[in-house]
């Protein structure tokens, strides 16, 4: 632990003997503390009709102005040119041989064989039937394909409870 400067009490040794030291923080309410940015400006609401200028008189003389009579920035009597471009929108048509959904089976899987697959099948179908709506045909190929696959293996996995339950319950009927 460092000693503290006798002179100095709220001060280290080593840093007190740095010429170049920053000065000690002051309270921006205290007089003479400068931040180097204006104070707040003050704004005057003058009332209708009523301004800094006499009235009929403005910032310039009469007749003159930031730019000689007749001239500007733009020629008499036209403003700023401006060019809007068209907008374009780019739609593509339907399939004309969209691929299959599957919508029909996926509602079965759903509802007789297996609920999480079937659910997760119906929502491939729906993206499969938006993709060829929207003639995109890789992706109504991936969705379809995705969406056969989850059927498949939810109706497989539904019949296979299904078997397993009849096995369950006459094996249990058999031994009473």
């Amino acid at each position: 632990m460092s000693k503290q400067n006798p002179n100095d009490p709220g001060q280290y040794p080593e840093k007190s003997n740095y010429p170049d030291s920053p000065p000690a923080y002051q309270d921006p309410g205290v007089v003479g503390y400068q931040t180097g940015y204006p104070g707040p400006q003050q704004y005057v609401a003058y009332p209708p009709g009523q301004g800094p200028y006499p009235p009929g008189q403005g910032p310039y003389p009469p007749g003159q102005g930031p730019y000689p009579p007749g001239q500007g920035p733009y020629p008499p009597g036209q403003g700023p040119a401006v060019t809007v471009q068209p907008a374009i929108y780019l739609q593509r048509a339907p399939l004309q041989h969209p691929m299959p959904d599957y919508l029909g089976y996926s509602i079965f899987t759903m509802l007789c064989c297996c609920l999480p697959l079937g659910i997760a099948a119906l929502i491939y179908s729906i993206s499969t039937r938006d993709a060829n709506n929207m003639g995109n045909e890789e992706l109504a190929k991936k969705n379809s394909r995705l969406a056969r696959n989850l059927n498949h293996a939810g109706l497989g996995i539904g019949i296979a409870i299904l078997i397993l339950w009849v096995a369950y319950v006459a094996f249990t009927a058999s031994r009473h």
